[in-house]
């Protein structure tokens, strides 16, 4: 039976897919990848369906052994990819025999890198989904040297021709504003000005400090409000939080705006130290 053997996690490796949409009314978020455009890629090389679960690595270190041949993909932030210590390549499907071991190496730019495998990852499903929630704990827990993956039988037409466009880094993120924008003095301070990503940042939100932080007009408590991914809720200090795929389902602190669907996936590769800037759509 094919696997993969985890030999080393890395600072966080966890298994994840397109996420278990619909489960917001009982206290359950939507997670999956935090890069969906990289998920979705790394599936397509391998040929996969779109629902094929992967492994989402944190800040490179994840390095596994195959059990059987096996095919997989590396795309997403980009890192040095070694196969049997030889440095092979990103975005291309790679042959991996019996006793290989690859490894991703520290980014150089971006977070998060997505190793698919054809077939996908065959861990059991919650809620009709793979996807480790580290908020909710619903899934798999993140992965831990040791572990061996089943490789499941997620396979569609192999493989694809070409990927879809990869998301850039480049220009502002597109935030829709509201609904409570009308609470802020300054709501223009989102757009006037860079953002630092701090280090207080993971699967659930990133926390953002500007030289001018955002102000309430309002003091008034906020009765607890449905959340959803990209959402920036700004708590008494003015400093804005994103929300991502981990993020709580319901929140008090008022939203100034929500990223727009096509960047939410620059979101999941930001890092401590990154600089962005937001724009209105």
């Amino acid at each position: 039976m094919k696997s993969l053997e985890v030999l080393t996690p890395g600072p966080l490796c966890t298994v994840q897919d397109r996420g278990r949409p619909g489960h917001s009314g009982i206290g359950v978020g939507w997670s999956g990848a935090a890069d969906r455009a990289a998920h979705d890629a790394a599936n397509r090389l391998v040929g996969n369906t779109v629902d094929a679960a992967t492994l989402e690595a944190t800040f490179g270190g994840l390095r596994v052994r195959a059990r059987g041949q096996v095919v997989v993909a590396v795309v997403g932030a980009e890192c040095p990819v070694t196969v049997g210590g030889i440095a092979d390549g990103m975005e291309c499907t790679l042959i991996l025999n019996d006793g290989d071991e690859l490894s991703l190496g520290t980014p150089t730019s971006g977070l998060r890198t997505y190793l698919a495998v054809r077939g996908g990852v065959d861990v059991p499903k919650v809620l009709g989904s793979r996807s480790t929630d580290t908020m909710s704990g619903l899934g798999p827990p993140p992965l831990e040297a040791g572990t061996i993956l089943a490789i499941g039988d997620d396979v569609s037409d192999w493989p694809a021709t070409e990927l879809a466009p990869q998301v850039t880094s480049s220009g502002p993120i597109g935030i829709v504003p509201g609904p409570r924008a009308d609470w802020f003095d300054n709501p223009s301070a989102l757009f006037e000005q860079e953002w630092t990503v701090t280090a207080d940042a993971d699967r659930v939100g990133v926390r953002l400090e500007g030289a001018t932080a955002l102000v309430r007009t309002d003091s008034s408590e906020l009765p607890s409000e449905g959340m959803v991914i990209g959402a920036l809720q700004v708590p008494p200090d003015g400093k804005p939080v994103v929300f991502l795929a981990d993020h709580p389902v319901t929140g008090g602190y008022p939203v100034i705006g929500v990223v727009r669907d096509a960047d939410l996936s620059r979101l999941g590769q930001l890092r401590p130290g990154d600089s962005v800037r937001f724009g209105p759509r």
